[in-house]
């Protein structure tokens, strides 16, 4: 039997709640490390710097994702794949998986750098930005393209360590870069007075950190996932199977993140003030989202392990446990963020203008943020199951078309309010919660009964 080590965890035997727990709680406070980047520059710019730049760094927030969500669908392949050959104890394919996704990484991020910096003043153009947030909304996003690399093979590393079970290790790099960021963007814009520029270089600096110390653990440790450097190539047939995966994957993000590209156009119709609001509930959403998100996370992980070791009803026990931790977590947490909304807003701003519309917008949407919880879970326990296209085309069609159909109708023929506006994110997720639980119910719990 292939020897595992002690840094990964096996999640085809024990129990299963403790080990969607212990995956998912390192999981859930690493995820929350990695957003305080954004989040941290939001709040320094929102309090030192002024609301044109709160609102520049607010709207180019959906651009950044629309790559970084199409590499995160590359990464779930990646890990789908590795957590497929450590569930079979199948070390030498483990092994070229683990050298065939460090090298495309690098590939993919001369190609991000490119695209990226390239297309800065077109899509902020694309989403009718105001003149009063373009200089910096470009500037930010030109500095943070520029070390996207940086991001991009932290994220690949600590997903191959995700595959493998093991959670702890990338939280504490996490950790360590968070507060390395804090301290730059302090020390960038209040000592030096670089304003945005500052922000984002504190950004990019901190993730070429953790790119470093992620790179160095896979190349020192003695562990099944070792990356060796001169085995470092990429492996046709491996890469198809992590692209069948991943693709259909990235696509959806991407997509999703281009819908909401035009969301933010409809929010910019109102003006920095709103936009800035705008952006503060888009930082407390996506602290809110990230239970669910690492509870997805686990779940991938957990079914793909089990799909490895032939072990079918028990990857179906772990989706519905997942579901259910999930969906009270996420329950106490929105009950908070109602309560506590304006609180929340003034860590970003002490512009009553934009607290007000941030204020509306979390309360507005919060709560339905229950239906997300559904969606994110079942669609990771399905690409741990290797289908990736079910949930991409779900989700393609309601986060997509289901919304932009609501937005113009709504703004063209009913009322053009914020709240409204609002609301196109809810209509998009309660229409993918009905529509990915009946496509798992026919596909594949109806399978698992029959085995």
């Amino acid at each position: 039997m292939l020897k595992t080590g002690t840094k990964t965890l096996d999640m085809t035997e024990g129990n299963i709640v403790a080990q969607i727990l212990m995956f998912a709680l390192p999981l859930m406070l690493g995820n929350i490390f990695q957003m305080l980047y954004n989040t941290v520059d939001s709040i320094v710019v929102g309090n030192f710097v002024g609301t044109e730049a709160l609102a520049a760094v607010g709207s180019t927030t959906m651009i950044i994702n629309m790559l970084v969500f199409f590499f995160n669908g590359f990464s779930v392949g990646a890990g789908v794949v590795i957590g497929t050959y450590f569930g079979a104890k199948d070390m030498d394919r483990l092994h070229i998986a683990t050298e065939t996704t460090i090298a495309s990484t690098f590939v993919i991020s001369v190609i991000f750098t490119i695209i990226g910096v390239l297309g800065v003043t077109p899509m902020l153009n694309f989403m009718s930005t105001p003149e009063d947030v373009m200089g910096e909304a470009t500037l930010y996003l030109r500095v943070y393209f520029a070390g996207i690399s940086g991001l991009l093979i932290y994220n690949i590393g600590s997903g191959i360590l995700r595959a493998v079970g093991d959670t702890t290790r990338p939280l504490y790099f996490l950790i360590l870069t968070s507060l390395l960021n804090i301290v730059l963007d302090l020390v960038f814009v209040i000592v030096f007075n670089m304003g945005i520029m500052g922000v984002a270089l504190a950004t990019i600096i901190a993730q070429f950190v953790s790119a470093f110390l992620t790179l160095r653990l896979l190349t020192i440790t003695d562990e099944i996932y070792k990356l060796t450097w001169h085995d470092l190539k990429i492996d046709k047939a491996t890469l198809k199977r992590i692209m069948l995966v991943g693709l259909p994957a990235g696509v959806q993000s991407v997509i999703t993140a281009f819908s909401n590209v035009f969301v933010q156009a409809y929010i910019n119709f109102f003006g920095s003030s709103c936009m800035a609001g705008w952006s503060c509930y888009n930082k407390i959403d996506q602290f809110i989202m990230l239970p669910m998100q690492s509870m997805a996370m686990a779940s991938t992980t957990f079914v793909s392990q089990n799909v490895g070791a032939r072990k079918m009803k028990r990857a179906n026990e772990g989706t519905n446990i997942s579901i259910a931790l999930i969906f009270s977590i996420t329950g106490v947490i929105a009950t908070c963020i109602w309560v506590f909304a304006a609180q929340s807003v003034r860590l970003f701003t002490s512009d009553q203008a934009v607290i007000d519309f941030g204020v509306l917008f979390l309360r507005t949407n919060v709560y339905f943020l229950m239906f997300n919880c559904i969606n994110h879970v079942l669609a990771g326990a399905l690409r741990g199951r290797g289908d990736s296209k079910g949930p991409m085309i779900i989700m393609l069609l309601t986060f997509v078309v289901v919304r932009q159909i609501y937005l113009f109708i709504i703004t063209n023929f009913i009322s053009n309010t914020p709240a409204l506006v609002a609301l196109g994110y809810p209509v998009g997720w309660v229409s993918c919660c009905v529509v990915e639980v009946i496509y798992f119910i026919k596909k594949w719990n109806r399978k698992i009964l029959k085995k």
